[in-house]
């Protein structure tokens, strides 16, 4: 998935991947993203949610809850389609989630929980094979019941339409469903990181099959615990709580209607206003109004995203690493992040998000050493003294239409144009950069700023941003390495996690060193909620949550 709001969902709103959603963000993508775990997998342990009011806990008590309550949650950008099996960007994705269930969830931080699925899968044949038990209550919101049929097709469809959710699968040989409650997924390799893929929403295929567009953009059905009513893209989409909704526990909402404000400061004056009870991503020019906003809270967390300086490694100067290096002098790192993103996210020195690095003991200390401390001069020297570089050179940063992200481009534009070239910083719409950052070609850049959003899993983001098939598609860098292309599929098909961080060190150490990417952020997944919302949480992988076992939102 693409940080589109492009982002990374390999959970959902992980790898709905690039982190368009997370940033605001996502993430899509993937994408979004796009984001599974527990199990063999590793999975992380639970982020620790951070609130500015007491507001937000978790309201235990049944009887204090309202049962009839709206609100109104301003999206950072417009949904554009509401199918799982194609649907590819955050927005999008933070509106499906509500309508369909998946097949598992994740609890109040990063472990998988049973949601369609009866228990947890019963892993063989080295993780080759992954056999899920459906629960036979499951109902889809016109009545049909939920069998193991719809979930093999749900996971069979982005394969065979060739979406760009695609990607997801690859690894899955066969889906067979076994009986009517029993699903088998047969896969090309030993792949110990599958249940990273497990939380995928589930579609009715027989509905689905009858009118694609239609379940796509104005009649979706889903298992989950809204319906949906209606949407005006650009404008609101609006849904209503089930009320024959199938799982535990009801929604305490009766309807939610997202909006999309784009200006990060308007949404936080409609947040002061009162006009929406919830707003996404608070801006860190705007951290210290919200807390100090007497009538609105801020819910934040962690999440499981990575943003990035990245470099053209196929065409141009930077293609060699003593270009990069001498980048990575002109500038500082820390300084840009200090100033631009924090303190809604936090200095990231490795490509994987912070949580991962430690559920996995990762040598975040040893990578920290790696960055160089700025030094102009010698960044001028490297430069100058490079066969590589021409006299005239102008270096050109394309960056998608992200403040935060900007900065970074524009840091290391100041910082080359004091060593004495003229960097230019292009801010482009999702859609031109998605299309140029992939293409290799100086002609559409030297150097790109993105994120990603991915799963509790080292794969989610070593795969998807460096292994040699995926150039092209989501990795722009076409840095190829042999060996660590190597570690990288070796730790993904291996079912040994012991073995699989080794290979993630090594190949994790290589980029670093020759500096394909330039580590930036981890970004909070923040919400600024009114005080009469209760139980808002943010999550550290699907972004946010408004009902699960853990937690149920009510306006008092």
């Amino acid at each position: 998935m693409k940080d589109t709001e492009h982002t990374g969902r390999i959970a959902r709103l992980s790898r709905r991947q690039y982190v368009r959603g997370v940033a605001g963000s996502a993430l899509a993508v993937a994408l979004a993203g796009c984001q599974g775990d527990g199990g063999d997998g590793g999975a992380q342990q639970p982020e620790e949610t951070t609130t500015d009011s007491e507001d937000t806990a978790t309201d235990t008590d049944d009887t204090a809850a309202t049962t009839d309550g709206s609100i109104t949650f301003a999206q950072a950008k417009s949904p554009v389609e509401f199918d799982p099996v194609v649907l590819n960007d955050v927005p999008s994705s933070e509106v499906a989630m509500l309508v369909f269930d998946s097949l598992y969830t994740y609890d109040e931080g990063t472990n998988l929980v049973p949601q369609i699925a009866a228990d947890m899968p019963e892993v063989e044949r080295g993780a080759q094979r992954w056999i899920v038990p459906i629960r036979t209550d499951a109902t889809f919101q016109n009545g049909d019941p939920v069998t193991a049929e719809d979930v093999a097709y749900s996971f069979q469809a982005p394969v065979e339409e060739e979406t760009e959710n695609a990607g997801e699968f690859n690894m899955i040989d066969t889906v067979d469903v076994v009986d009517e409650s029993t699903v088998q997924f047969d896969l090309q390799f030993q792949f110990g990181a599958f249940d990273s893929y497990l939380p995928w929403e589930i579609v009715d295929k027989s509905v689905r099959e009858s009118d694609k567009d239609a379940y796509n953009t104005s009649s979706p059905v889903g298992a989950g615990p809204f319906t949906f009513d209606d949407w005006q893209e650009g404008e609101y989409v609006r849904l209503s709580r089930w009320d024959d909704y199938w799982g535990e526990p009801l929604p305490n909402l009766a309807e939610i209607e997202f909006v999309p404000v784009e200006e990060p400061t308007t949404r936080i004056t409609t947040l002061r206003t009162g006009e929406n009870d919830v707003v996404k991503n608070i801006p860190p020019a705007n951290w210290e109004t919200v807390e100090n906003m007497g009538e609105a809270n801020i819910e934040s967390v962690l999440g499981t995203s990575y943003f990035y300086l990245a470099f053209n490694c196929n065409e141009g100067p930077t293609a060699d690493p003593e270009v990069r290096e001498a980048i990575d002098y002109a500038f500082s790192m820390d300084d840009a992040v200090g100033q631009y993103v924090e303190p809604t996210g936090e200095r990231q020195y490795a490509p994987v998000p912070r949580a991962i690095s430690e559920d996995w003991e990762f040598p975040v200390e040893e990578w920290q050493q790696i960055p160089h401390e700025p030094d102009v001069d010698q960044a001028k020297s490297l430069l100058d003294d490079n066969d590589n570089v021409p006299d005239d050179w102008q270096p050109r940063i394309i960056v998608p239409p992200d403040d935060k992200r900007e900065q970074i481009g524009v840091s290391v534009s100041n910082g080359l144009s004091e060593a004495g070239y003229d960097a230019t910083v292009q801010r482009l719409d999702w859609g031109a950069f998605l299309e140029q950052y992939v293409t290799g070609s100086t002609d559409d850049y030297n150097m790109y700023t993105l994120g990603w959003a991915g799963s509790p899993d080292p794969d989610s983001f070593m795969y998807f941003l460096f292994a040699h098939d995926q150039i092209g598609t989501n990795n722009g860098t076409y840095y190829r390495n042999e060996s660590m292309n190597e570690q990288i599929m070796n730790a993904r098909q291996s079912n040994d996690d012991e073995q699989r961080r080794e290979w993630y060190v090594d190949a994790i150490q290589t980029v670093l060193e020759d500096r394909v990417h330039l580590p930036s952020y981890n970004i909070k997944n923040s919400f600024g909620v009114r005080s009469h919302v209760s139980d808002f949480r943010a999550h550290p992988v699907d972004q946010f949550s408004i009902v699960s076992a853990y937690n149920n939102v009510s306006v008092q």
